[in-house]
């Protein structure tokens, strides 16, 4: 579960779900063996940029480059073939089908003793999913679903992760257990980039931080900043025209 040297850069990127642009030409750069936080309110055009880059939904404009190559336009599987996998929002599992069935069509593409030793090394993540291979991925609490979709996407010894929103519906205990692993994951030299509701949780994995509103970066730096000066938060989630709307202006 090593990440290579290149980095994963997104050049002026632009998204389009059904006739309305929702990402306005926004560059982004996930380095190896980093966290990088990508930050900002519901409809800020987070998920839609974590979709353009996986290749789930193709982008309008711009260009996705991993080793001189620009990843822009193709398949999702060829993608994550180049490394980059994804965990989306909500633990997406396979419900029907036992955690071992979920991790192996997962790495579906890798050899017998490849996946097996894969898969190996994704559970010694995860302990606690060991006895609970032969078991439907559905019958799982929403914190064990999230570790097998975690798993999942490590199965394939990613360079760069992208988790959209790691602690959504979890309680603060199963989050407080999924904050190593992602400062582990990081250690091994994969490159993450971290979409979170929870601010003060991303600015304690963060090296780097992004915030999002209305489709564009808004900020672009160390999260050391926004810590200090939490009203560049406040201006993304609260743009000027809606404070007027509410008297905060």
């Amino acid at each position: 579960m090593t990440g290579g040297s290149s980095t994963l850069k997104i050049e002026n990127l632009i998204m389009v779900r059904g006739t309305k642009a929702v990402v306005h030409g926004i560059k982004l750069e996930i380095h190896p063996g980093k966290v990088s936080a990508l930050l900002g309110p519901n409809g800020a055009g987070k998920t839609s940029t974590v979709l353009g880059i996986a290749g789930v939904v193709e982008p309008v404009f711009g260009d996705i480059w991993v080793d001189g190559i620009n990843l822009k336009g193709l398949d999702s599987d060829v993608i994550r073939r180049h490394g980059i996998a994804t965990v989306p929002e909500g633990h997406q599992v396979l419900r029907d089908l036992s955690v071992k069935e979920n991790l192996q069509l997962a790495g579906g593409h890798l050899s017998g003793k490849a996946l097996s030793q894969s898969i190996d090394r994704v559970l010694n993540l995860f302990p606690e999913l060991k006895t609970r291979l032969q078991q439907n991925a559905g019958d799982l609490s929403g914190g064990q679903q999230q570790m097998v979709a975690i798993s999942q996407a490590l199965v394939v010894s990613p360079r760069f992760l992208l988790i959209d929103e790691l602690s959504f519906g979890l309680a603060p205990s199963i989050v407080a257990r999924l904050v190593p692993v992602i400062r582990d994951i990081a250690a091994s030299g994969i490159g993450v980039l971290l979409i979170e509701q929870f601010t003060h949780l991303a600015l304690a994995l963060a090296s780097h931080v992004y915030v999002m509103s209305r489709g564009k970066v808004s900020y672009d730096g160390d999260p050391g900043k926004l810590k200090a000066d939490p009203a560049i938060l406040h201006r993304a989630y609260f743009p000027i025209s809606d404070r007027e709307a509410v008297g905060l202006v």
